[in-house]
């Protein structure tokens, strides 16, 4: 199986000082994990923005990240109307991410201990 990370798993994996780095990092092991273009985008925004990281060092977190991870890259193909529809505005970027990783056979890893998509594996 296949887990799509959304922003905050892929945060939480790569910034160590993130308050569920540890859990996040040892569910990852021995798991086939996934990016897509959102939760890139996503953990540049947050690392910079919340870890205060320079737009150079959270690239290259993410650059290493990929390098040394090879997650697969599933491609933002799925329209914003396809799926499940997203239950408020707040969820709309995760329901995105829950509809694409559904609409390609996978899990979506998750820390929402609310999510209610049927794609959704919580970590």
């Amino acid at each position: 199986m296949n887990y799509l990370l959304d922003i905050s798993t892929l945060v939480a994996l790569l910034v160590s000082e993130h308050e569920d780095h540890a859990r996040v990092f040892a569910w990852t092991k021995g798991k086939a994990l996934a990016i897509c273009p959102l939760t890139e985008l996503g953990f540049l925004r947050v690392a910079m923005a919340a870890y205060h990281a320079t737009p150079e060092d959270a690239r290259k977190t993410l650059a290493d990240f990929l390098k040394f991870k090879k997650p697969l890259f599933v491609p933002a193909d799925l329209s914003a109307l396809s799926g499940a529809p997203f239950p408020s505005y707040r969820k709309s970027t995760d329901w995105y991410i829950a509809n694409l990783a559904e609409h390609h056979g996978m899990k979506w890893a998750t820390l929402d201990t609310e999510a209610k998509h049927p794609a959704a594996a919580l970590i």
